[in-house]
C-alpha cells in the first residue's frame, strides 16, 4: 500500500486552490515572453496576491537599511547609513543571543521587541493595557491563527468543532480550518450594503449547524479581505455581544488596520471595543487578534513576521498555547525585526524620518488614487459592479457573465470566474484571482485584484481590463 493512502484524510480533503492553476500558467507565459514569444502584451501583470513588492511597490528604505546592518554588522561602523539606522541595528543586535540574527530567540519573540509591540497596541487602543506575556510573535498572522485553532479544535470530538467564517474570506484560513478537521460554517456578508456584517446572518449560520457540528469560534476580518469593508463600532459591539451569548472564541484578523481610506471609515480594534464595553464582557469574552508586517505600507511578506495578542484566555490554556508555539522554536529573527520597525518607525527629528515620511506618503497617495480609479473604471464597464472599497488592498467586483461564457466554462471543467480569469491572463496578460477562491453567494461571481501597486501599474492594469472586457462582452453576448 502506498504511503500516500495513509495520509491524514483532513489534508487529502482540502480543496485545491484554483489560483495555483492560474499562477502556473502565468509562469509559463512569463517564460514564453522571455524566450521571445509574440503576445499582445509585453509582460504579465500579477495583481493576484496581497503582496505589494510583487506588484512593484518599493520596500521602505529605513526597513531595508536596518535589516542590512543587522545582517552585516560592519555597516554599523560605516557612515553610509543614517545614524538612527545604525543605532537601531546596534540595539537590536544587542537583544539577540550572541549578537546575531542567526541565533534562536525566546519562543514568544525577542523580549524587548515583544514589549515594544505591547506599547504599540496600548497607544493604538487609546491606553487600554496590553500585557507582553499575552503576545506571541510568529512567522506571520496565518501561522498564529492556525496554532490558536489547534487549541480550539478537537478533531476527535463528536460532533466535530466548527468555525464561523465570513463569505467572502481569503482561502488560507479556510484551508487551515479544513486541514484541522473542523467544519467551516459560512456567514454571508451583505454585498449590496458595502459587504456589511449582519448579526441576523450570524444567527442564521449558527442555526444551520444544529446537530452537524459544535461551533467553537467566530472569525472576523477587519478591514476585509477580499471585500474591502471596514466595520463600524456598532457592528463590532453586536459581534462581541453575539460571541458572548453563544460562548464563541473571537478570532480577529486585523492585518490591514493601517490601510483604511473610506470617507467615513475608521479602524478600531476589537480589543479596544471590547475593553470600552466594560464588564462583564470585557472580562469574559475570549479574543485573539492578529497583525502582520506583511501587509499595509511595509509589505514585507517574505520576511514572515506577525503577532497574536490573547485576551481573557484561561492561564491553563495559555500553557498549552506556549507549548504549541515552542514546538517551532521561534519566529525568524528578521521577521521579528521587521515587526519592530513597523510598530516603532522613525519619529520626527530622527535622521531617517524625512525619507520614511516621503516614501510612506507616496504609497498612501498612490493607494488612494488607485482605489478611486479602480472603482470608477470597473463600475463604468459592462458586466461589472464594484462596492466602495473602504480598506485593505483589494478590489472585489462582481462580474455578470453571459450564459455562453458559463456554458463554455462548464465544457472545459472550470468555474465561470476561473474561466474568465484564465481568458484575461491569456489574452491581455493580467493575473487576477477568481471569486470562487474566497466563497460567494450562489448565483454570484467575482474577481479579486490588488490595488496596492504603483500608479502606472494600476493604470496599465485598468487599461488592459477595459480593453479585454469590452471585447469579451461583445464576443459572448
Amino acid at each position: 500500500m502506498s504511503v500516500l493512502q495513509e495520509i491524514n484524510p483532513n489534508v487529502k480533503n482540502m480543496r485545491q486552490s484554483m489560483s495555483t492553476v492560474l499562477q502556473r500558467r502565468a509562469n509559463q507565459l512569463k517564460k514564453e515572453l522571455a524566450q521571445g514569444a509574440r503576445k499582445p502584451y509585453k509582460d504579465v501583470i500579477d495583481v493576484s496576491w496581497g503582496d505589494p513588492h510583487r506588484a512593484g511597490v518599493k520596500p521602505l528604505s529605513f526597513v531595508r537599511q536596518v535589516l542590512a546592518a543587522c545582517l552585516y554588522p560592519q555597516l554599523i561602523n560605516s557612515d553610509k547609513l543614517p545614524l538612527d539606522v545604525r543605532q537601531r541595528a546596534q540595539r537590536l543586535l544587542g537583544q539577540c543571543a550572541g549578537g546575531s540574527v542567526g541565533s534562536y530567540t525566546a519562543t514568544a519573540g525577542i523580549s524587548d521587541i515583544v514589549h515594544r509591540v505591547s506599547e504599540f497596541i496600548r497607544k493604538r487602543d487609546g491606553g487600554v493595557p496590553a500585557h507582553p506575556e499575552n503576545i506571541y510573535i510568529s512567522p506571520g498572522s496565518q501561522w498564529s491563527l492556525t496554532n490558536i485553532l489547534k487549541v480550539l479544535v478537537n478533531a476527535e470530538a463528536s460532533p466535530r468543532p466548527g468555525v464561523l467564517i465570513p463569505v467572502p474570506c481569503h482561502q488560507t484560513t479556510i484551508l487551515s480550518i479544513e486541514g484541522l478537521g473542523a467544519a467551516v460554517i459560512p456567514y454571508y456578508l451583505r454585498e449590496e450594503q458595502c459587504w456589511s456584517l449582519q448579526v441576523e446572518e450570524l444567527r442564521r449560520a449558527l442555526e444551520s449547524t444544529k446537530s452537524v457540528c459544535n461551533p467553537v469560534a467566530l472569525y472576523v476580518i477587519n478591514p476585509g479581505n477580499p471585500a474591502g469593508y471596514v466595520q463600524s463600532r456598532k457592528s463590532m459591539q453586536e459581534v462581541i455581544q453575539f460571541a458572548s451569548e453563544k460562548r464563541l472564541f473571537l478570532l480577529a484578523d486585523e492585518v490591514y488596520q493601517g490601510c483604511v481610506y473610506g470617507e467615513n471609515s475608521e479602524f478600531v480594534s476589537y480589543k479596544r471595543v471590547l475593553a470600552e464595553m466594560g464588564p462583564p464582557l470585557s472580562d469574559t469574552v475570549e479574543l485573539a487578534s492578529f497583525h502582520s508586517a506583511s501587509k499595509g505600507f511595509m509589505g514585507e511578506c517574505g520576511l514572515r513576521g506577525g503577532y497574536v495578542e490573547l485576551v481573557n484566555v484561561d492561564p491553563t490554556v495559555m500553557k498549552y498555547i506556549y507549548k504549541l508555539f515552542s514546538k517551532d522554536s521561534c519566529a525568524p529573527a528578521l521577521g521579528q525585526i521587521a515587526l519592530d520597525l513597523m510598530t516603532n518607525p522613525p519619529q520626527p527629528g530622527d535622521p531617517s524620518y524625512p525619507l520614511y515620511d516621503q516614501e510612506t506618503n507616496q504609497i498612501r497617495t498612490a493607494l488612494l488614487e488607485n482605489v478611486k480609479r479602480a472603482c470608477e473604471v470597473v463600475n463604468s464597464l459592462p458586466g461589472f459592479s464594484c462596492q466602495p472599497v473602504e480598506g485593505g488592498v483589494f478590489a472585489f467586483p462582481r462580474v455578470f457573465l453571459p450564459p455562453k461564457v458559463i456554458q463554455r466554462a462548464k465544457e472545459v471543467g472550470m468555474q465561470p470566474d476561473t474561466y474568465y480569469c484564465m481568458k484575461l491572463l491569456e489574452e491581455v496578460g493580467l493575473l487576477f484571482s477568481p471569486g470562487c477562491e474566497f466563497g460567494q453567494k450562489e448565483g454570484t461571481l467575482h474577481i479579486r485584484f490588488c490595488i496596492m501597486t504603483p500608479r502606472d501599474t494600476m493604470e496599465e492594469t485598468l487599461r488592459r481590463l477595459t480593453s479585454f472586457q469590452t471585447k469579451f462582452m461583445k464576443e459572448f453576448s
